[in-house]
């Protein structure tokens, strides 16, 4: 019976510390009556929602790191980066 007892009290222990630890966010729990179903850029997005790509900038960005790195050659970089602003 003691060991039954511990191995609840261990488990629910453990339970309760990593809940605490867990970034869980519930569709409608930081929604208010006037506030619309889009989520900032810097949130994380709720269960059903969608998220969006990286936004244009940031794409620029990471291929201009990718063409400074050499894993993309000068000419690789001007054909996606006018995929890109031609895309916008």
């Amino acid at each position: 019976m003691k060991r039954l007892f511990l191995s609840l009290l261990v488990g629910l222990s453990a339970m309760i510390l990593l809940s605490g630890c867990l970034a869980l966010h519930f569709e409608g729990s930081k929604k208010s009556s006037t506030s619309n179903s889009t989520t900032n850029a810097d949130e994380h997005p709720t269960v059903g929602q969608t998220t969006t790509g990286p936004t244009l900038g940031q794409q620029l960005v990471d291929l201009q790191k990718a063409k400074d790195a050499g894993v993309i050659t000068d000419a690789e970089y001007q054909a996606q980066k006018a995929k890109l602003l031609e895309n916008k």
